[in-house]
């Protein structure tokens, strides 16, 4: 797996750095080193402090054209500190460091981004203000959002010193399917319903009650929240490394309330110290979504004073600007204000209706719907919500998409405790999930740009319509019991159209067609498969 380049600087002198594994050694008189665009980078320092993580470090980065770049520094175990960077501006930034440890204090040196980025990098997630509808990269491309639940991705490999082989098969099997951000927490302890029998038989796939991971110092049943456990942290920076190496967004909720995690006091110092403390870590990787819990007031143990305070804290920290929500849709619609881009969890067979509204209500906002209520089956009965089907739960993405909003798959075989790595090598009998699926609706996206698209429930027959915002060109969803789809009155003048279908469950698409009038669109998967009739002229 390819390494965060570690730069290491005693008495402000650079020594070495670790790129793809490889020690590279840099003069101790250049001061410097050299980073591609939004490659993340530690530079390394040597100090002591009585409460090492609330003592205040920080360094100043100046680009070239004088911007200036506050980084936060944190305590990284022994003597160790860290300040964690990257940037998109290339040339050679100058830092300087501020801490009221004399021995991290007052250090300079400089960081050279080149003008260039990794292999399929495209930086941050960003929400441009002309089009503060959609998400985008740093680099001006589109990111269409198509995220997958996996609370317990963090311990998936936590015990293995030598890499992540198993996370490292699963974020394949994302990548390789469409699927570009993972909706996560930084850590789980439990869950609090009956689990299936089944799982006590497959204990590999169980990763729920871990008696020796916590992010505290002691355990999820005896916590000493005097100290944060650092060696959590360093197995956790490997996982968002990994995910960034495969261009997959990491969703990270900061708490969750219905995971049994032992969590100390609201407001406490902490609290407060472990919430800092991730804020710092983590804001350089350009991979990284911020959420403040998941389902922040669903289980009567925050506030919306509590949560505000909690967003508060996040803009003093978040110096690299990434993006901020709160899982809980009331909190959003109260403070639309507070963050920057709807967080929605709707399970209603409406679900088409309610994201259209919330589309139009959030006219300069995205809206996420986190959770739809689909929970596509697995081999064990894990948390079923309203849908299990897989073609169903499909359908309640291609509903968000069509209503303008993103959304998330989830499967019960990774969701949750139950984590099948390796699902399409499993036995025969075990269910195989349909990931499929979402590589075919990331790629109709791609093909016909969602950014460029805007809902038009107007035009709907028998489905759902999107019309380009340009030019007469619509996408039409329709449903496989759906046996004709009249769509000529679209069509005011005599100009010739033409139409494509393309198949939800294979990512096929038909030839294209000259439409006759004389004929209404009938899809060649009719009561097989929900089709996107493609029209224009």
């Amino acid at each position: 797996m390819k390494q965060i380049r570690i730069v290491t600087l005693l008495l402000a002198l650079v020594l070495a750095f670790n790129v793809n594994a490889e020690i590279k050694q840099v003069s101790s008189k250049a001061k410097s080193a050299s980073i591609n665009k939004w490659e993340v980078i530690d530079i390394s320092f040597k100090g002591k402090a009585k409460s090492p993580f609330t003592t205040d470090f920080y360094a100043t980065f100046t680009s070239p054209t004088g911007k200036t770049q506050k980084v936060p520094g944190f305590y990284n175990g022994g003597s160790e500190w860290l300040l964690r960077f990257s940037g998109s501006e290339a040339g050679e930034w100058i830092y300087t460091t501020t801490s009221e440890v004399s021995s991290l204090n007052s250090k300079k040196g400089k960081v050279t981004i080149l003008d260039k980025a990794s292999e399929g990098e495209k930086g941050g997630i960003i929400i441009p203000e002309k089009d503060n509808r959609h998400f985008y990269y740093e680099d001006g491309s589109p990111y269409f959002l198509m995220a997958f639940e996996c609370d317990w991705l963090y311990a998936l490999d936590y015990h293995n010193k030598e890499g992540l082989p198993k996370s490292e098969h699963l974020l394949n099997l994302l990548q390789q399917n469409g699927l570009n951000q993972v909706v996560m927490n930084v850590f789980s302890y439990d869950v609090s319903w009956k689990k299936d029998e089944l799982l006590a038989k497959h204990p590999e796939h169980e990763f729920g009650g871990p008696k020796d991971i916590f992010p505290f110092l002691g355990n999820n049943e005896n916590p000493d929240y005097s100290a944060l456990n650092v060696e959590f942290f360093k197995k956790f920076d490997r996982t968002i490394e990994l995910m960034q190496e495969k261009g997959i967004v990491s969703h990270l909720m900061v708490y969750v309330w219905n995971k049994l995690v032992a969590w100390p006091d609201m407001y406490s110092d902490a609290d407060n110290m472990y919430y800092d403390y991730v804020v710092k870590r983590y804001g350089a990787f350009p991979n990284i979504m911020w959420d403040v819990s998941k389902e922040a007031l669903f289980y009567g143990r925050a506030d919306d004073e509590y949560i505000l305070e909690r967003l508060e804290r996040f803009r003093k920290a978040n110096y690299f600007n990434r993006l901020v929500t709160v899982h809980d849709y009331g909190f959003c619609k109260r403070h639309p204000e507070s963050v920057d881009y709807i967080s929605r969890q709707d399970w209603t067979y409406a679900l088409y209706t309610n994201m259209l509204n919330d589309f139009n209500k959030y006219k300069g906002k995205p809206v996420f719907n986190i959770e739809h209520g689909g929970y596509e089956e697995s081999p064990y009965v894990v948390f079923p919500g309203s849908y299990i089907n897989a073609e169903q739960c499909l359908k309640r993405n291609y509903q968000c998409a069509f209503a303008g909003v993103y959304s998330t798959y989830y499967w019960q075989g990774t969701s949750w405790n139950a984590l099948i790595y390796n699902p399409f090598e499993q036995e025969d009998g075990f269910y195989k999930p349909k990931f499929e699926y979402f590589k075919h609706i990331t790629q109709l996206f791609t093909d016909y740009p969602f950014k460029d698209y805007k809902p038009v429930p107007w035009h709907n027959q028998a489905g759902y319509c999107m019309q380009h915002k340009e030019k007469e060109e619509y996408l039409n969803y329709v449903p496989k019991e759906t046996y004709q789809y009249r769509k000529e009155y679209m069509f005011k003048d005599k100009k010739p159209v033409y139409f494509k279908w393309f198949n939800t469950l294979t990512g096929e698409y038909s030839e294209e067609f000259k439409y006759d009038k004389k004929k209404e669109f009938i899809s060649p998967w009719y009561g097989k498969a929900d089709a996107v009739l493609i029209t224009w002229k």
